[in-house]
């Protein structure tokens, strides 16, 4: 009997040693794929129209099933910018880029503007911009847009316009630092700031978060 309470012994601290994480790892994994937070859903985004470096028209339903960022850029990128591009093409175009198979279905559309608000014809201009200081700069994934951003911008986020004016925006308009999450259903589903690392990678995680959204939505269809 004392032989068997010796072998006991090793056999009960094991347990009490590794039993609480055996069990954690046993909860986490069973059950849990796909849990997380879904982003919120703020609404249609208001009906907008624009055309592309080579004319080509675009509207809100050019862009069914597909997720879209959208942004503004100036003439004066990227010296002078209502956002940071260095950040927008590090963290998200380059993202988009180098995964063309599995996120061709999103695209990065900016507004160019005069710097205050107001859409510019300077496409080219600023393409010519992109294709020295953009790694692989590609136009139908990066859509440089001349069309009045107000139009898409103008709505309601957390009980605040989006078209605010002051001296502390870039050009005394607020819409121009910012970015825009839609989604598929051409709803809005996040508004950052464009000015920070911080905030575009933010973005960046957001998008990520939405396309597991639609994978998760696939999923439990099949089922």
């Amino acid at each position: 009997m004392a032989k068997r309470k010796t072998k006991a012994v090793p056999i009960l601290a094991l347990l009490l040693l590794f039993g609480p994480a055996f069990l954690l790892i046993f909860i986490g994994t069973r059950g849990c794929e796909h849990k997380f937070k879904e982003l919120d859903d703020y609404g249609p985004i208001p009906a907008y129209s624009f055309t592309d470096l080579k004319g080509k028209v675009y509207t809100n339903a050019s862009f069914k099933d597909q997720i879209v960022i959208i942004t503004t850029l100036q003439p004066s990128c990227p010296d002078s910018c209502a956002i940071s591009t260095w950040q927008i093409d590090q963290q998200i175009y380059q993202m988009l880029r180098t995964n063309r198979k599995k996120l061709g279905h999103v695209k990065l559309v900016s507004f160019v503007t005069d710097g205050q608000g107001n859409a510019s014809n300077k496409l080219h201009e600023v393409a010519s911009t992109l294709y020295d200081q953009v790694e692989g700069y590609d136009p139908t994934i990066w859509i440089l847009a001349n069309g009045n951003a107000r139009d898409v911008f103008n709505m309601q986020h957390n009980g605040k316009s989006l078209l605010q004016k002051g001296p502390k925006y870039f050009g005394g308009e607020a819409f121009q630092e910012l970015m825009l999450l839609v989604d598929k259903s051409n709803h809005l589903r996040m508004v950052l700031s464009g000015k920070t690392e911080s905030m575009v990678r933010k973005m960046k995680q957001h998008v990520a978060l939405l396309d597991k959204q639609y994978d998760k939505a696939k999923k439990t269809k099949k089922q």
